[in-house]
């Protein structure tokens, strides 16, 4: 394959090109590492694609197996064929299982890995280190372990092309799919090495997800080799009884917005005969792809039939089908780790969501404060004895509640706001002087902010101050002057002064508390 900067990209460069964007997005905002439990999600649901291929692939070798068994003359060929693919499938996944473990190794610890894999535990799953800039770079690009896999790759690769050469169309996909020619990253301004392109930069998180997504397109690939090679021993005329109908989505969990893909199949069927799909009662095209629009988000099921000839009886027979996917919204989490804190007797809003599950499958519990959720914000008000607050997420995901993950917050009490007087646009504490036109403006106000640079924007409301004007005490029991205290200010003179002090203000939590003096200067 070429590396011309003028050749379209294949789907899994615009993938990977994606990814980089969004990695590149976080490093520049100094983002949280708990953004890379997206890529955990993403990779969590690749290892669920995965399972769905190998129980897929078993059944068409066990198939497969049996249809020689019965015709060996008619199928040795191809099933010798498709064992030598499962040998080659089974060893560039393995490979890919090998170089992922070394990543672990070097971001948790030989000791790490080895306790997850005596236990059976897969430690690409649970590495801790996912957001290490530099092991993956070092293996891969240092180390020189990234072109080892890159021809390992095309070796594959070319293999199974050169397996399908007179299926156009497939030998397509395939060499799309596994494409390993130059590619661009973050870091580079001009064309690069594809061993670059994927690793160089890139969090360990990030570069598991990119070696499961390869792992899937193995096993996707060797269903699709398998798939040919049995269409080539005209295998459906032998298992006429045994059709099943097959939904291959590209992927189960959509962004709103996006196009969710399926090829409806229908599995050994003779080559020569065209069947017809249909989605909930209309026909879709000769080539059974489903492509529909996401929109609106949560659960979304779809049914329908392949009607085919049977070979037996020469009559049309129709198969059912049906199949599911979730529609999300584009989801981030974006946290300072500065301000990891919630205030006591005030109604902290939080946005909580889990990619690809909709708001009303996420559950949220807090320990040590009440939670409630209005639209699809969560507000959580800890009680005034917190110290720390922690929030636990979980999910209904398959039916049944999985944890999503926890977060632990310090509580404080609010911090005291200092106190102004507001006279049209302008605030003044003392500052600077005020003019006669903004001292006796009937309008103005006293105030209690956190000023203009302040973090916080909480409502407070002024009960009450005193006036010192000239040595008389007035009391006012609002936040602004009084008349009488206005006629005795319209008396002072330039360089004259007041002082606001007294000054009683209730906070969101309900507790009054008194703000240091205002002294104002009339120029």
């Amino acid at each position: 394959m070429g590396g011309a900067k003028n050749c379209p990209e294949t789907p899994r460069q615009k993938m990977i090109g994606m990814m980089y964007l969004v990695l590149t997005a976080m490093l520049a905002l100094n983002v949280s590492t708990d953004i890379l439990n997206g890529f955990t999600l993403v990779d969590n649901s690749l290892h669920s694609s995965i399972a769905a291929s190998d129980t897929r692939n078993a059944k068409l070798y066990r198939d497969f197996k049996a249809a020689n068994a019965d015709n060996p003359e008619k199928t040795q060929e191809w099933y010798d064929k498709a064992v030598e693919v499962q040998k080659r499938a089974d060893s560039l996944y393995n490979y890919i299982q090998d170089f992922k473990e070394h990543i672990a190794i070097l971001a948790d610890g030989q000791k790490t890995v080895d306790a997850w894999k005596a236990q059976g535990i897969d430690p690409t799953m649970h590495i801790e280190g996912n957001s290490n800039l530099d092991v993956t770079a070092q293996y891969a690009i240092v180390q020189g372990n990234g072109l080892i896999l890159k021809e390992i790759v095309a070796y594959y690769r070319d293999y199974a092309a050169g397996l399908v050469e007179s299926d156009a169309e497939l030998r397509n996909s395939i060499l799309q799919n596994l494409a390993t020619e130059r590619g661009y990253n973050a870091h580079e301004k001009d064309s690069c090495d594809w061993e670059i392109a994927i690793f160089e930069g890139m969090p360990v998180g990030a570069s598991i997800t990119i070696l499961t997504k390869m792992q899937n397109d193995v096993r996707s690939t060797e269903s699709q080799l398998i798939q040919y090679l049995m269409d080539r021993t005209d295998a459906g005329d032998l298992r006429v009884n045994k059709l099943n109908a097959y939904v291959i989505p590209n992927s189960n969990y959509v962004i709103r917005g996006g196009k969710y893909t399926a090829h409806i199949i229908l599995a050994a069927v003779d080559s020569t005969q065209r069947p017809e799909y249909y989605v909930e009662g209309q026909r879709i095209n000769d080539q059974g792809v489903y492509e529909v629009s996401a929109s609106g988000v949560g659960l979304k099921k779809y049914s329908g039939w392949i009607a085919y000839q049977n070979p037996s009886t020469g009559e049309m027979e129709n198969l059912p089908f049906s199949s599911e996917y979730s529609v999300g919204e584009p989801a981030v989490t974006i946290s300072n780790n500065d301000l990891n804190i919630m205030y006591r007797g005030y109604e902290n809003k939080f946005s909580i969501s889990v990619p690809g599950v909709a708001n009303d499958k996420v559950k949220v519990t807090v320990n040590g404060a009440s939670v409630k959720q209005q639209g699809g914000i969560w507000i959580i008000k800890p009680g005034d004895a917190a110290k720390s607050v922690s929030i636990s997420v979980s999910a209904e995901l398959d039916g049944r509640m999985q944890p999503m993950g926890s977060k632990e917050y310090r509580v404080k009490a609010l911090p005291r706001p200092g106190a102004y007087f507001k006279s049209g646009e302008n605030e003044y504490n003392g500052e600077k002087p005020i003019p006669r036109s903004g001292l006796l403006n009937p309008s103005a106000t006293v105030i209690a902010s956190y000023g203009p640079d302040g973090l916080l924007d909480l409502p407070f409301q002024i009960a009450g101050f005193r006036a010192n004007i000239n040595g008389v005490y007035l009391e006012s029991k609002g936040n602004k002057f009084t008349r009488e205290q206005l006629d005795r200010l319209g008396k002072l003179k330039p360089g004259n002064s007041v002082i606001i002090t007294d000054i009683r203000a209730k906070g969101p939590d309900g507790k009054e508390i008194r703000l240091s003096p205002i002294p104002l200067t009339l120029n």
